[in-house]
């Protein structure tokens, strides 16, 4: 004899039955055949309020419930599960099914990443952006101007000018969100990182620098990208990639990746530097304040990187590929090294 699961039967308890084919009935109508509430009360002879009323029983009987079937491509559940994993305020998997070479996914990921700003920027929003990287280049460049204002400042957070030819890709990424989401912006026209500390302690005495610094503290989104320890070919360009001895030392302090030239180890830790005296930026303290700090990184190269820097707070929404989402929920043991050849930030 066949056991029929009851797991899911309503809970009728006191509800006499005639009450429960009214209740059946009326939720039949309603979500099965699309009758609207007047319609419903007219053909059974019942008040529309008491209509209502049957249908918010019903649901609270448990004979109306509703699911939620993510279409092909949406991967809410492995949204879901990052989120509480790593304590993010959201999650946005890009659908790169397939997909595994990082120069492939980052259109995906670039795209997933420009409607999520689209849909969540507000004309009051004041962001910061990083000027080194491709996730952010081509998220920018995926976004269209709005109709209306979407953000009141965009500021580069993060220092640009290096070798005359890669001063354009510095100031790109700023001048382009502005112009998206009609806002001012606001440039950080000094190099990112100054080969000493004195150099970059005299430029943040200069007017025009220091008022720029000053709009960090205001700051309510940060939209970076994630670096792996090698630098991308668009640092490398600018003339600011460190010394091969400056990256050997961070990794031998256990350094794993970036954001805005602040290195943190395999823990999220901030892993603190002389690196840190040279870099004309956002400061990490400030940068962990901002209330929506969004980074938009995947590849398999920058796994661990943005392992650590969920893990260590450094974003509380991440933009990335299937791959590296289904990656973050692994055990920890399941790592990978990073790769030696330089890629895209």
């Amino acid at each position: 004899m066949a056991i029929r699961d009851t797991s899911l039967d309503p809970v009728m308890d006191g509800v006499p039955g005639d009450q429960v084919r009214l209740l059946t009935k009326v939720a039949r109508m309603y979500h099965e055949r699309g009758l609207r509430q007047p319609e419903i009360a007219a053909q059974l002879s019942l008040s529309q309020p008491r209509v209502s009323r049957l249908l918010k029983q019903a649901g609270e009987l448990g004979i109306v419930r509703t699911t939620v079937i993510s279409p092909p491509g949406v991967y809410a559940d492995l949204e879901d599960e990052i989120e509480r994993r790593y304590g993010l305020t959201e999650a946005v998997v890009a659908d790169t099914e397939g997909l595994r070479d990082e120069g492939a996914v980052l259109p995906a990921i670039a795209s997933a990443a420009a409607g999520y700003l689209d849909a969540t920027l507000s004309g009051n929003d004041r962001i910061g952006i990083s000027s080194w990287s491709s996730s952010l280049i081509a998220t920018v460049e995926a976004m269209r101007p709005r109709p209306a204002q979407t953000a009141s400042s965009v500021v580069q957070i993060l220092g640009g000018v290096g070798t005359s030819a890669a001063q354009p890709q510095a100031t790109r990424l700023t001048g382009r969100l502005a112009q998206v989401t009609r806002a001012e912006a606001r440039y950080l026209m000094a190099p990112g990182l100054l080969a000493s500390g004195a150099m970059r302690d005299a430029l943040m005495t200069d007017p025009n620098i220091a008022a720029v610094l000053a709009e960090y503290a205001t700051l309510t989104v940060a939209l970076v990208g994630i670096g792996s320890l090698d630098p991308s070919p668009l640092l490398r360009e600018s003339g600011n990639a460190m010394a091969t001895e400056e990256r050997e030392q961070l990794r031998a302090a256990d350094a794993v990746g970036d954001i805005c030239l602040r290195f943190f180890d395999s823990q999220g830790r901030h892993v603190r530097s002389d690196v840190d005296t040279r870099v004309l930026g956002i400061e990490t303290e400030t940068l962990l304040s901002i209330p929506r700090r969004v980074a938009v990184a995947g590849g398999e190269r920058k796994w661990r990187a943005i392992r650590a820097a969920a893990t260590g707070g450094w974003l509380n929404v991440l933009v990335t590929d299937l791959h590296t989402a289904e990656y973050l929920l692994a055990p920890d043991d399941a790592d990978v090294t990073d790769s030696a050849s330089p890629l895209p930030a």
